[in-house]
């Protein structure tokens, strides 16, 4: 079984080819950090005519690294939702369009999804597991049972921590994407100079908070004294900032790892996903905590949690085996939650 995945969720352009047997016969990504640095962040607009712009060459790519026709192909898929709709709209429409034409099923895959299931590709995972998924739009903990099936656990009742990663970089003159910086400036900064909040840390339940944290680099960064920020200033910024992250992070996935052994009687695994998950010292810290919980932390490699197409072709490919095909009349999702289900998060106005 072999499936072309696309992905334009966001601001890369990905096509991939993947087998049912956990191979990967292509793997093709066109960022467009260049085009959005400007602006500070992602122009959804610019995002879109991008993907429409390259879509077309990215699976010719993929497929060419496969050496590959589109008749020897199983299934096309693409990330149906959520995301900034336009660039959504590009995938779905290009991944229609092959299907239509090569007599191919379509598979319509929640980009969340593709995240979560990462780990069956790289790693063999069985489920049920633990979820930690911590990207710039999401931060969630779920158990997931099977393909398609959620329970969500805890949410973020307002900001994802890749979006307090990047604005905590641009109040420091980091500039975008400032997550990777924020996290190598830190390893050399002092994380005790400044007193940060944990928001949420010691409370019940499995939900997140990281609005009061980056306001309290805010309010942190306002009180040093007049004029440029040293390179000191910075690094033990970004130091405190992310050892209080990480504080929030091992409290919330502490007190999931409790739920989760009490309801599938095993402790773990946690499974770490999303753009986040690249972040070597948020891993190193889950790692102790799985540890200490007598589990493991499993990670995809890097190149992989960042969005891609892989995990597209994959998710695709769990879905085709189950028999689960979209029709070609499948509109396009801003948004998409794993559990539908999920009560709204205390202190939120949406569902996430």
């Amino acid at each position: 079984m072999i499936v072309l995945g696309i992905e334009t969720s966001c601001d890369e352009t990905a096509a991939a080819v993947v087998t049912a047997g956990r191979e990967i016969l292509a793997d093709e990504v066109l960022s467009q950090l260049e085009a959005h640095r400007p602006y500070g962040g992602v122009v959804p607009e610019i995002a879109a005519r991008s993907h429409l712009e390259n879509v077309d060459g990215l699976v010719a790519r993929a497929m060419d690294d496969a050496g590959l026709e589109f008749t020897d192909l199983d299934a096309v898929a693409a990330t149906g939702g959520p995301g900034l709709i336009g660039g959504v709209m590009v995938g779905v429409t290009c991944a229609k369009a092959i299907a239509l034409v090569h007599g191919l099923p379509f598979v319509a895959v929640n980009h969340l999804e593709g995240h979560a299931l990462t780990v069956r590709l790289t790693d063999g995972l069985d489920f049920p597991y633990l979820l930690l998924l911590v990207s710039g739009g999401h931060c969630q903990l779920l158990i997931a049972e099977d393909i398609g099936q959620y329970q969500r656990l805890g949410t973020t009742i307002d900001d994802a921590l890749g979006e307090a990663y990047d604005k905590v970089a641009k109040m420091l003159g980091l500039g975008f994407p400032g997550g990777p910086e924020v996290e190598r400036l830190a390893e050399n900064g002092n994380p005790g100079r400044f007193s940060l909040p944990r928001p949420l840390k010691g409370r019940p339940g499995c939900d997140f908070s990281f609005s009061g944290l980056k306001t309290a680099v805010r309010h942190a960064v306002d009180a040093l004294p007049p004029g440029p920020l040293t390179a000191t200033d910075i690094a033990d910024m970004c130091a405190a900032f992310q050892a209080a992250a990480g504080d929030v992070l091992v409290d919330r996935c502490s007190h999931a790892l409790e739920v989760f052994e009490d309801r599938c009687g095993r402790p773990g695994p946690l499974v770490v996903a999303g753009g986040v998950a690249a972040n070597r010292a948020l891993r190193a810290r889950l790692t102790e905590l799985t540890g200490d919980r007598g589990t493991r932390l499993v990670a995809p490699p890097q190149h992989l949690c960042t969005d891609n197409a892989v995990m597209i072709a994959w998710a695709g490919a769990e879905r085709l085996r189950r028999g689960l095909t979209d029709p070609l009349d499948f509109a396009p999702r801003p948004r998409w939650p794993l559990d539908p289900d999920a009560p709204l998060a205390a202190g939120a106005g949406i569902k996430a």
